[in-house]
């Protein structure tokens, strides 16, 4: 076969990492394009190298903008591919702009869409991924799913043809390459921090890094805590955080992006994990490392269910108290799978 795979983002590219290993080892033909909706060298090329991803045969460089934007370059981009390339399948994964245009494309050209990850949902559509999400699902002739929830969200949508519950392929990365980061990874001694005596903070969702107050009111909470707090500041939000690092703590340390062998090493140490990202949620329960979600939903709700993740919403004032008490999970189980999901998807195509 030739499938033709669609990148742009930081947690695509993880997946991609087993994925596109499966696919070229069972004899296909890989079409890799990566559209570029991450591109500094922290979110982007140090994934391609740490977990020797191939080489994009197409980089369209979309770039930052408005979704709009973002959306409509890849689309135009990807339909050329396609046209030039003539795919059997079209691969997309998650929820972002990138897999959107690539289901866009596929649909249009009629070419079958295969979707990784399908069935999240949130229930909150004014996050744009929801959006994604919900109209990939209903354009994709293969929906693979990460859990039984999964397909009860898309039976609820009338969607079941198609449907392949295989688990998910972060966690094939993910045991992959901890044991690589166990022996590659310094970024404890460089940071000069302890296993155990700090906390992992991501935030970069609008509702949360888009706006001074809640950045602040979020920080001063974090902040309480007698922890120092590792940060690592995403791209777009670097400029409003070096705005704003006179009225933040000194115990929050704001570094770089990090690659992926220093995040696995970064959440499996900390004593807590502070997080608005879907991704890192997850992590962190596969690591077995409570989080605080700065949210009012989560799509991966094992995680809350099993009592390692807790959903902040708006209650910020209960941080300090969440961080030095929180309860301890008395479950934790393998909801998302053996590590076999790539293995499985390819069995199905």
């Amino acid at each position: 076969m030739k499938i033709l795979t669609v990148i742009g983002a930081r947690p695509q590219f993880v997946k991609a990492s087993v994925v596109s290993r499966a696919v070229r080892a069972a004899g296909h033909t890989e079409i890799l394009v990566n559209t570029g909706q991450h591109y500094d060298d922290n979110m982007a090329r140090i994934f391609f190298e740490e977990m020797n991803i191939p080489k994009p045969d197409y980089d369209l460089g979309v770039g930052s903008g408005t979704h709009a934007v973002q959306t409509a370059a890849a689309l135009v981009g990807i339909e050329k591919i396609i046209l030039a390339e003539k795919p059997d399948y079209v691969l997309v994964y998650g929820d972002t702009n990138a897999t959107l245009a690539g289901a866009l494309a596929a649909a249009k050209l009629h070419i079958k869409i295969v979707h990784i990850e399908a069935g999240l949902r949130s229930y909150n559509r004014d996050m744009p991924e929801e959006i994604n999400r919900i109209v990939t699902d209903v354009l994709s002739d293969l929906l693979f799913v990460p859990t039984q929830v999964a397909v009860e969200n898309l039976k609820r949508e009338g969607l079941t043809r198609g449907v392949h519950v295989v688990g998910d392929v972060m966690v094939d990365a993910l045991l992959t390459y901890t044991k690589v980061a166990e022996q590659r990874s310094t970024v404890l001694a460089e940071l000069g921090i302890r296993s155990g005596a700090y906390l992992l903070m991501t935030i970069h969702r609008p509702s949360n890094a888009d706006h001074d107050e809640r950045l602040l009111a979020i920080m001063d909470q974090v902040s309480q805590t007698n922890r120092t707090v590792v940060f690592p500041v995403h791209p777009r939000s670097r400029p409003r955080m070096e705005a704003l690092k006179n009225s933040i703590s000194g115990r929050i340390q704001l570094v770089d992006p990090v690659g992926y062998l220093d995040m696995m090493i970064l959440e499996k140490q900390a004593y807590m994990v502070i997080t608005d990202s879907g991704g890192v949620q997850k992590e962190a329960y596969l690591h077995k490392t409570p989080c605080l979600t700065v949210r009012n939903e989560t799509e991966w709700v094992e995680t809350v269910e099993d009592g390692w993740n807790y959903l902040v919403g708006n209650d910020l004032e209960r941080i300090p108290q969440l961080i030095e008490n929180f309860p301890k999970p008395e479950k934790w189980a393998y909801h998302y799978g053996d590590g076999q999901a790539a293995a499985k998807i390819i069995n199905y195509l």
